[in-house]
């Protein structure tokens, strides 16, 4: 995966902060997409902009980490690790996760990921006053997930208000994951392509809600 630049970062926190403005979500300019193509693209927006303080907070603190630590010379996997032990001296608890390898479709059909799955969890507060901390996901190049050959207008148009990083909930992802790949199914079929077992929800979601994962134990040292 490619390094992510400051601009796209930038853009990823306006775009948490727009959520607590009254301004209206604005439907793409594009002429390519019909009166009922345009719901996709608007749930989506509203997904992404309905943020927690918590979610922007955390947005905010990788933002300044990853300008500190030189984001085009850092490898992803090292910016990840780096990333949990300053998470973790600003007080948060976070973890470096790796998702198992083995996801199961169906019930007979298997399918290896091209290796482990990082991500990076951060605990915090009380969900829904159960007493019990919420978790958010972080994945530091969340766009790239869902790139798929000849994309249609209509999906293009659609992975392009993807935030390259992503930060929020369970919940939240689940649902932008299953609009994503409805979306990404209707643009290989509009192409004629084949819809690989990679390209369905359920395979999606296991990279990051799976409960096949570990936390792997990242020393604050590791911060430089």
């Amino acid at each position: 995966m490619g390094s992510i630049s400051e601009e796209e970062l930038l853009q990823m926190v306006r775009d948490f902060i727009e959520s607590e403005s009254a301004s209206p979500i604005s439907p793409p300019s594009s002429n390519t997409m019909s009166h009922n193509d345009q719901h996709p693209y608007l749930t989506l927006q509203e997904m992404i902009r309905r943020a927690t303080k918590v979610e922007v907070d955390v947005l905010e603190k990788i933002l300044v980490h990853v300008k500190e630590m030189g984001i085009a010379r850092e490898p992803t996997d090292l910016l990840k690790k780096r990333l949990v032990a300053r998470l973790k001296m600003d007080g948060y608890e976070a973890s470096l996760c790796i998702t198992s390898s083995v996801c199961t479709l169906g019930r007979s059909k298997v399918v290896q990921y091209a290796g482990d799955y990082e991500y990076i969890d951060v605990m915090v507060g009380e969900s829904n006053g159960d007493g019990k901390p919420e978790r958010l996901i972080v994945d530091m190049d969340f766009r790239s997930h869902f790139e798929v050959v000849r994309p249609t207008p209509t999906y293009l148009e659609l992975t392009d208000a993807i935030p390259s990083v992503f930060v929020g909930t369970e919940e939240k992802l689940k649902k932008i994951i299953s609009l994503l790949c409805k979306a990404a199914k209707e643009s290989l079929t509009e192409r004629g392509l084949h819809i690989p077992p990679w390209r369905k929800a359920s395979y999606m979601q296991s990279k990051w809600l799976s409960k096949d994962y570990k936390k792997v134990s990242v020393p604050i040292t590791n911060m430089d």
